[in-house]
């Protein structure tokens, strides 16, 4: 049933239990999506179910509403089961069980996955639990060792089915369905029906209610989607590279908690931005004005949280950029949807960790849209763009201002102190940045003038890291720069040949050694080797891990250098 000119129907509606209905007006539920309308009343009635809906849709609300709305909480044995492809997705509909029953007391929630301990999870099954949301191979584990009841089962509900058949768990799934009690509601939901997702169904559902949602528009066609992989960076440096580089009108960031929100508007403030915080503990009053403010150009940059950006609409929104990544698809949509409207563009920026990656192919999967990968802004993009403004900033005055009374004081100045107008200019415009930087000349990965008979000199450095002296990066046995104070040297088996840079190095090192990049010194790239600068009193374990470290589909293979 596609969602065509379909009649909206509210939650109290919908025969949702008491305590699940509070919480929707808790979190500000208030609209039912499309899957929701169409699935939760014919849940409720426990007819079985074939939905047809990607990821982003509201699906997992649309089975876990109606499913909790009829648990006996005095029954402690499990009486829902959901099957997932992966663990991940698993903890995510387990959370969003725990978020969505968050008033039903005494209910109990239990991801079962491979990578966990049995042990955990047995001492969980054995003191109950309501629903189990979980992945095949482990989910069979369980029930065939009997440490996982299904006889009391009234609802079965198999997430992302084809997903699951690309990943070769369709006759796992197939066994389970096999072992479970009659009668059982089941649920099936998959982005797609090939002919094997449409035999089990045929098979084990019973005169299924067919739900399909067909996107015929989406909201992210007006949005340019990028994201920036931020292993070994400081996130909030990044933020500000990323928001001096682009051209952007009014932007918003946003953060996981009312806490990130406030720490960042406080960094951003000192850095220049027009920047405000917007969070769930901000009055409504207060929240209006803040709105305002952006609407009218007051302030630039919000900083907030999903659930005071709820319904926020400004047109002269043109970037939002999640600097932490969402736990789940549908604020991901909310989010980048406060761009790109009223027929303009938007531009949306992801940043990802190594550990987030699964989501980011699942926020591909859910918008249909390869999402496309930047690097940070180089020092000399950020250079331009600065002096482009400050150049801007002096055009603005001189055409806005009266400057009679500065210009005689320039002129006597000059005069006086017989210097040129361009040096008290000068000094004035120092004057204004103070001891601030004007241009980005010492952050990270800085390649120095080359010199007579040597090559390029290079050296890695965080943007927060300590000063440090300056040494050659090529070293040879004729020249070698001594090791700082509290430093060893060590060599590595990958140089210029392999295509090395000194960010692959800390990379390499931070991530399997934990070592913060601000503590690794010197880094000295040769043709086919290279030398790092790092803390005196290395651990063994950490040694032998970095010596079975890659970096550019190499092994590092590191040793002590011999000087």
């Amino acid at each position: 049933m596609p969602h065509k000119n379909l009649k909206q129907t509210g939650f109290d509606e919908m025969n949702l239990s008491p305590d699940v209905f509070a919480v929707l007006q808790t979190v500000g539920y208030e609209i039912p999506t499309p899957i929701q309308t169409l699935t939760i009343p014919r849940m409720i009635e426990c007819k079985d179910l074939l939905g047809q809906a990607r990821t982003g849709t509201g699906k997992t609300a649309a089975f876990a509403l109606p499913l909790l709305s009829r648990i006996n909480l005095e029954n402690k044995r499990p009486q829902v089961l959901v099957v997932t492809p992966t663990r991940e997705l698993a903890i995510q509909v387990a959370q969003s069980f725990n978020d969505y029953g968050a008033k039903m007391k005494g209910l109990n929630v239990l991801a079962v996955y491979g990578g966990q301990s049995y042990s955990v999870q047995l001492n969980q099954l054995k003191r109950g639990a309501h629903v189990i949301v979980g992945t095949p191979g482990r989910l069979m584990d369980h029930m065939r060792r009997k440490t996982l009841c299904l006889a009391d089962l009234t609802g079965l509900v198999l997430d992302e089915a084809d997903e699951m058949l690309q990943m070769g768990f369709i006759d796992d799934v197939e066994w389970i369905l096999s072992q479970i009690p009659q009668p059982t509601q089941i649920a099936l939901f998959s982005a797609t029906m090939p002919a094997p997702i449409q035999k089990i169904a045929g098979k084990y559902l019973k005169n299924p209610e067919k739900v399909i949602i067909r996107h015929e528009s989406d909201v992210t066609n007006t949005i340019h989607q990028k994201f920036l992989m931020v292993k070994n960076i400081n996130k909030s440096d990044a933020l500000i590279r990323i928001l001096e580089a682009s051209f952007h009108d009014g932007v918003i960031v946003f953060t996981r908690t009312r806490n990130d929100t406030m720490t960042l508007t406080k960094i951003l403030e000192e850095k220049g931005f027009k920047t405000e915080a917007l969070n769930g503990e901000i009055a409504q009053a207060a929240r209006e004005r803040t709105v305002n403010r952006l609407k009218n150009g007051s302030i630039d940059i919000l900083v907030a949280t999903d659930v005071a950006a709820r319904g926020l609409d400004v047109d002269r929104i043109s970037h939002v950029i999640n600097y932490d990544m969402p736990s789940k698809i549908d604020p991901y949509i909310h989010r980048i949807g406060r761009t790109g409207r009223a027929g303009r563009t938007g531009e949306a920026i992801l940043f990802v960790q190594p550990k987030e990656k699964w989501m980011l192919k699942q926020i591909e999967k859910a918008t249909l849209r390869k999402i496309e990968e930047i690097a940070l802004p180089s020092n000399r993009e950020i250079n331009e763009k600065r002096m482009d403004a400050f150049k801007n900033k002096i055009y603005q005055t001189i055409s806005t201002e009266d400057l009679c009374v500065f210009t005689d004081l320039v002129e006597s100045t000059a005069k006086e102190q017989n210097i040129s107008i361009s040096q008290v200019a000068a000094a004035l415009a120092k004057m204004l940045q103070g001891n601030t930087p004007f241009l980005p000349e010492t952050t990270a990965h800085k390649s120095a003038a080359k010199k007579k008979g040597t090559k390029a000199e290079i050296k890695a450095k965080s943007p927060v890291a300590p000063k440090q002296k300056q040494t050659p990066a090529r070293l040879t046995p004729n020249k070698i720069a001594p090791t700082e104070k509290g430093m060893e040297r060590y060599r590595i088996e990958v140089g210029h040949k392999h295509g090395l840079k000194p960010g692959d190095v800390v990379g390499a090192i931070s991530n399997e050694s934990g070592l913060e990049s601000k503590f690794i010194g010197a880094i000295n790239i040769d043709y086919d080797y290279s030398l790092v600068d790092l803390p005196f009193g290395m651990p063994k374990n950490i040694f032998n891990l970095l010596k079975m470290t890659w970096v550019k589909s190499q092994k590092m293979s590191i040793s002590k250098y011999a000087c």
